[in-house]
């Protein structure tokens, strides 16, 4: 069953998700060539704690860390690691936050100072993905409309698009209904309704489509260890449109002001 939220649960998630926001901001000043994904876990964890929060992640089905940071062909799931990160990486970090009862959910990928052109149009079609799968979520339309557009976009850039890994709804628990694939047909699927608060995370990799899962029990990875991209918001249908509760804003700010980073999607 699919809960459709109030105007006065929508603010309360996007509070959730305006921190997991700041959250990511904070992490895009630190972040750069040499630094382990490890702090940035800390500093997450902390900085989450400080703002009235609860890390969602940490503890969730057994998961022992604040962030998923999913390197190169890691597509999500990553295990926050001691290594430092090299130029000419990308990083995705996902992050998850419980505040006043509601969760907020949004993930970012990072490339660490240069990296080549290929991959910089990856991170950049996946960005564009999601926000024309944003576009599509209206009354009127169907949640189908939404996979459709987000697969063709990336097909039609020669990428393929994850089918294992879904976007979901959210609220009071981090996963509830609806599932949202990033792949589908359109006029398929469950016609949007106002009150509809999803997640929307388009997985979409450099090569095949195919992944497999890692001895840890959490890391997903290319099974061509090709490059893969995740971008995520959270999003409410209100006033019969979408309505995007995170913010990416914060993130492109911050990276500006961070010399160590020189991508850039905006």
């Amino acid at each position: 069953m699919i809960h459709y939220k109030s105007i006065e649960d929508i603010e309360s998630i996007r509070e959730s998700s305006l921190l997991v926001a700041k959250t990511h901001a904070l992490l895009a000043m630190e972040i750069r060539p040499g630094i382990t994904s490890l702090s940035l876990d800390r500093l997450a964890e902390t900085f989450i704690r400080d703002h009235g929060g609860v890390p969602a992640f940490k503890g969730y089905q057994g998961f022992p860390y604040t962030l998923c940071v999913s390197p190169n062909e890691v597509v999500v799931h990553g295990f926050p690691r001691n290594e430092p990160l090299r130029e000419g990486d990308i990083v995705s970090i996902d992050c998850g936050v419980l505040k006043n009862g509601f969760y907020g959910d949004s993930a970012y990928t990072f490339g660490i100072g240069e990296i080549p052109c290929p991959v910089a149009r990856l991170l950049r079609t996946t960005y564009e993905s999601l926000y024309l799968g944003i576009e599509q979520l209206m009354v009127g339309n169907t949640l189908g409309d939404v996979s459709w557009t987000i697969q063709r976009h990336a097909e039609k850039a020669g990428y393929s698009v994850v089918r294992e890994l879904v976007g979901h709804g959210l609220g009071r628990q981090l996963h509830e209904p609806p599932e949202l694939p990033n792949y589908g047909k359109k006029g398929q699927g469950e016609p949007v309704r106002n009150g509809l608060v999803v997640a929307i995370e388009p997985m979409i990799n450099q090569g095949r489509r195919f992944v497999m899962q890692e001895s840890d029990g959490w890391t997903i990875r290319t099974a061509d260890r090709k490059p893969s991209a995740h971008y995520e918001h959270t999003v409410a249908v209100v006033n019969g449109k979408a309505e995007i509760l995170s913010s990416f804003e914060l993130i492109e700010q911050a990276l500006k002001e961070n010399n160590h980073n020189s991508f850039i999607i905006r």
